[in-house]
């Protein structure tokens, strides 16, 4: 049985058609649920792990996709946290699949999941990349690539290139989006744990959305 076969029939045997209801609701009626909460999910991966083990990296790129294609949402999630696991064998060509995924059934949950996992780590690893990349994202005019350019340094604490992180933002301050205006914020909010007196001096040279500003001075 390959690794597409054993994910589907567990998660198929661990359906729970009340929480699929739930969650369907959660997620604005967007994409179909399972009913799998985060820790019976990852629990079913372990154990998938234990007896079984990983897919070989090159297999990766095909199984993301075939799980990807999938309508429950649960199988997004399981991609991104096999993936994950692989962390230590990325590879340059990686970045490519992870803007599918970042593109294809976009939403918050898999966008922010796919870049906290997949690509912060990714750019940590092949750093001399990320600014051509990056450039790319914040001058494409997709929301999803604009909000990862945004928040992919979240958490990187002293390793935040802030000038790269205010550039960013100032090119997309415009922007009347929600999940841009609530990237924004975050992404200051989470660089004033590091340095607070540049966030608030950047707030206050810096004309941003209410949104944006209540979320970076939260912890101010």
């Amino acid at each position: 049985m390959n690794y597409l076969q054993l994910i589907t029939t567990e998660f198929e045997k661990a359906a729970n058609a009340t929480e699929a209801v739930v969650m369907k609701q959660y997620m604005r009626d967007q994409f179909e649920f399972f009913g799998i909460k985060s820790p019976r999910r990852k629990l079913i991966q372990r154990t998938l792990k234990a007896a079984h083990g990983l897919p070989a990296i090159g297999e990766m790129p095909a199984l993301v996709k075939a799980l990807w294609e999938l309508p429950q949402r649960e199988y997004q999630y399981a991609a991104i946290d096999t993936m994950q696991l692989l962390h230590k064998q990325f590879l340059p060509g990686h970045i490519q699949l992870f803007e599918f995924m970042i593109l294809e059934k976009s939403w918050w949950d898999t966008v922010d999941n796919t870049l906290s996992a997949l690509v912060s780590p990714w750019f940590k690893k092949f750093p001399a990349q990320r600014a051509g990349i990056t450039d790319r994202w914040i001058a494409s005019n997709n929301l999803w690539l604009q909000r990862g350019a945004i928040i992919y340094q979240n958490g990187w604490k002293q390793q935040t290139d802030e000038k790269t992180l205010f550039r960013y933002i100032l090119q997309c301050n415009h922007s009347r989006e929600f999940f841009i205006q609530k990237a924004i914020g975050w992404a200051l909010r989470e660089y004033s744990k590091v340095n607070p007196e540049a966030v608030k001096q950047f707030v206050a040279a810096h004309p941003l959305a209410p949104l944006s500003k209540r979320e970076a001075l939260r912890l101010l």
